[in-house]
């Protein structure tokens, strides 16, 4: 896989603001370094000795660094710093006043009993945006309670639309909640970026991962919530459009995504049934979603009979929407994702070259860029306390010694 770095010299869309990334696991990071990858100065304040709690998950390591923690953490300067003594907490109040956003996940309350309560924030660094991410949110029944993900896919409901028709509910392949509520919180503070802009003054943004996780119900809690119809599995087929699903060719599986009637006459034509097309049964969507089991055995037979590499070349040349299921590393070794840069390389301190995830949206004027490796922890506390916070060498030293950094 040909991958080469981002790095260059043009500013981000959020060159020159700073963001203190309290945050720790998914959801946070991810929201931060999306902000470091537009430009935003993120510095990433870590417990000492132990750091980030993904730090620690694995394997796999990369030499001695978790490539969870890799995956979510470039772009960002390290400090350690113990947030829960006064030595520490007289250093982030200094560090938030220089700040323009703030994110944390801590449980709720936390900054607030260290004394940064909204009323501190307004008074202090009322240019700041904070964001909290949070498992339910601060008030309501589960107000307070922790939140992880493979919980809130369950009690939200999207497990139970997931799944074999006649099988057990079943989580999504990766922690996509978490995934979901860090883009959320992105999106979120560069809307109340965009308010300081014309009030002059930042504002509490709040998330949970509860609240993303029945936002991502999308159209099945608009089908209950306007119509009273409840969810429920369809495999990997959808609830509302046949055929799109997946059938098994002659050598593999493959996904056909048909979205209206014309591209359903298109698809027929092409694996030889253009007599469905005009068939009661399946003419229009809801016909076809009245026999789906039928059209879906129908479907299936037709399509054993060659290879998925050669469905979907027909049904790609007929402008039928279709894919071959991929693994992992066949959709990273793709010719399109290294054309699309979404695999780049920044050399690591520790590791040497080092691929990571490009980054999904691009700018036309102030482009994305990969410019700092995931950090060693507590990498750039120094460099922060004497260059930004202008405390001595001396000074760094006692804190040091006194556990505090």
């Amino acid at each position: 896989m040909n991958a080469t770095s981002s790095r260059n010299d043009q500013p981000g869309a959020l060159e020159g603001l700073r963001v203190l990334d309290l945050t720790r696991i998914l959801a946070g990071p991810l929201c931060t370094m999306m902000l470091g990858d537009m430009g935003a100065d993120v510095i990433k304040v870590e417990p000492p000795g132990t750091g980030d709690d993904t730090r620690t998950w694995g394997p796999p390591f990369v030499e001695s660094e978790a490539a969870y923690f890799l995956g979510l953490n470039r772009n960002k300067r390290s400090i350690t710093l113990n947030m829960a003594v006064p030595a520490g907490q007289e250093i982030l109040a200094a560090l938030i006043r220089k700040s323009d956003v703030l994110v944390d996940n801590f449980k709720v309350g936390t900054l607030e009993k260290w004394g940064f309560t909204q009323t501190w924030l307004e008074a202090n660094a009322p240019q700041v945006v904070r964001c909290s991410i949070t498992g339910y949110g601060a008030n309501g029944p589960k107000g307070g309670l922790p939140g992880y993900d493979f919980i809130l896919q369950a009690e939200s409901g999207l497990m139970s639309i997931t799944g074999p028709l006649d099988g057990a509910p079943t989580k999504h392949g990766v922690a996509l909640v978490d995934v979901c509520t860090g883009m959320l919180a992105s999106n979120a503070i560069l809307g109340a970026l965009q308010a300081r802009q014309r009030t002059g003054r930042g504002q509490h943004v709040d998330l949970s991962l509860y609240e993303t996780s029945l936002f991502m119900l999308a159209n099945v809690a608009a089908n209950y919530l306007a119509a009273g119809r409840e969810g429920g599995r369809y495999g990997n087929g959808h609830p509302s459009i046949v055929p799109y699903t997946t059938y098994t060719a002659s050598d593999g599986m493959m996904a056909v995504a048909v979205g209206n009637d014309v591209q359903f006459a298109k698809f027929a034509a092409a694996i030889g049934h253009p007599e469905w097309a005009q068939d009661a049964r399946f003419i229009k969507n809801r016909d076809r979603v009245a026999h789906r089991e039928l059209l879906d055995s129908e479907i299936a037979g037709a399509l054993k009979s060659d290879t998925a590499a050669a469905w979907v070349d027909k049904l790609k040349a007929a402008g039928v929407p279709c894919g071959r299921i991929n693994s992992v590393k066949q959709a990273l070794d793709d010719p399109h994702t290294a054309a699309r840069r979404m695999v780049e390389t920044v050399e690591h301190p520790a590791i040497g070259a080092l691929k990571v995830i490009g980054t999904p949206f691009k700018f036309s004027d102030t482009p994305t860029s990969v410019r700092l490796a995931p950090p060693l922890l507590g990498e750039h506390t120094e460099q922060v306390l004497r260059d930004e916070m202008g405390l001595s060498d001396e000074r760094i030293s006692v804190l040091r010694a006194e556990n505090v950094i």
